[in-house]
């Protein structure tokens, strides 16, 4: 049986890394006693696979994991368990059983995500924000607006010139922040950080000036794999009851 772990970051747990949540999940597993099975061969490790993990320094409400079980859990007792051995700063949401199939993964149906970008008083802190300025709201209009928004997006190899504009599926603008649909997954992926650049160039501003904080809402796959129809990760589970 696969099941799929749905989980918040949050406070400090903002500056943990990818690997460095991979071992924490390790250990919690462990901890909670959860049936999960492990690979073999001569250094068995835990199945299991993160989708698309959240960079440093971003918080959310909507992280994703896929384990592989050698034995049924019920998903209200594995919550219960799991969030007994968390820390503060992560907090299991859901704990769904999905489809066996390699295709079914979160890892290879992820297609886009949303997040809340806020204004910060201070670089310091993120938890005090301030209203974004009126001119700014304005032109999120017309920068969506624009036939194409080019800009130098860093691979591992080399820098290239990219049209991000169909990557941005939706950008919107209201006094506490913007909205950002954004593509996301091995097909198409636009962190926020560079659609957010893009638009303070675009309003002539310094990015490294104007402090951000990134909150990532949501993770979503396509409603049949190719449609334009987006459903969260986490509704193409369900619960598993003993």
């Amino acid at each position: 049986m696969k099941a799929r772990i749905k989980f918040r970051k949050y406070g400090v747990m903002k500056f943990i890394g990818h690997l460095d949540m991979m071992r924490f999940f390790q250990k919690a597993m462990r901890r909670a006693q959860i049936p999960i099975a492990l690979s073999g061969g001569y250094s068995p490790h835990m199945i299991m696979s993160f989708a698309q993990p959240l960079g440093v320094g971003l918080t959310s409400d909507g992280e994703y994991m896929d384990v592989e079980l050698k034995a049924p859990i019920a998903s209200a007792e594995a919550v219960e368990r799991l969030n007994k051995a968390m820390v503060e700063g992560v907090e299991v949401v859901s704990f769904r059983e999905i489809p066996d199939e390699k295709k079914a993964s979160g890892m290879t149906i992820v297609a886009a995500a949303d997040y809340k970008v806020t204004l910060l008083a201070s670089s310091r802190t993120s938890e005090v924000t301030e209203d974004i300025p009126e001119c700014w709201i304005e032109k999120t209009e017309a920068f969506m607006g624009l036939p194409e928004i080019v800009v130098m997006k860093k691979t591992k190899r080399s820098e290239k010139e990219v049209d991000i504009k169909p990557m941005i599926y939706n950008m919107e603008a209201c006094k506490d922040g913007w909205h950002l649909f954004l593509a996301t997954g091995s097909e198409q992926n636009l962190k926020p950080d560079l659609a957010m650049d893009a638009f303070l160039k675009y309003c002539g501003e310094e990015p490294q000036n104007v402090p951000l904080h990134f909150h990532r809402l949501e993770v979503y796959a396509r409603e049949d794999g190719t449609s334009s129809n987006y459903v969260s990760l986490e509704s193409l589970g369900k619960e598993i009851s003993l």
